[in-house]
């Protein structure tokens, strides 16, 4: 993946919220804050999580988060929360990103993509790219191959 990541010119990319919804997500951290403790409890953590992205976490979310806050402390801190919520806004974005490519690639609205598929879609939005590479990368993504 590194090869073709550093042959295509792609690097990762950060987001970072908008002021109004960096206000937003404090909000949501005081709402669930409701004793003021200047933390939220795991129980607190995954109503945040309701209010923001509409589901509720399952055990293993919850666990995981709670295992990666500070060991001191008896929940998840302001920073923390807003850590946590920009990366999970990053990946819902890179998700949603990923689905609309792959949308757009998916002409026959099957559901997968066909080598032919991948072939002609990189055909049209890199046209110089050599078969063999396009090969690799579908191998890479469909198959799950090492390049």
């Amino acid at each position: 993946m590194a090869m073709f990541c550093s042959q295509a010119g792609a690097r990762p990319r950060t987001w970072e919220a908008s002021p109004p919804e960096h206000k937003k997500w404090v909000e949501v951290f005081k709402a669930c804050d409701e004793d003021n403790k200047g933390y939220l409890s795991r129980e607190d953590f995954k109503v945040a999580v309701v209010m923001l992205f509409g589901y509720k976490p399952s055990k293993i979310e919850a666990d995981s988060v709670m295992s990666s806050v500070d060991p001191n402390t008896s929940g998840i801190r302001l920073k923390e929360f807003l850590d946590i919520v920009r990366k999970k806004k990053e990946a819902q974005l890179y998700r949603n990103e990923v689905r609309h490519i792959f949308t757009a690639f998916d002409r026959h609205y099957r559901g997968y993509l066909t080598l032919e598929d991948f072939k002609k879609a990189f055909k049209q939005v890199a046209p110089k790219l050599s078969e063999r590479i396009i090969l690799e990368v579908f191998r890479f993504f469909i198959l799950g191959s090492e390049l």
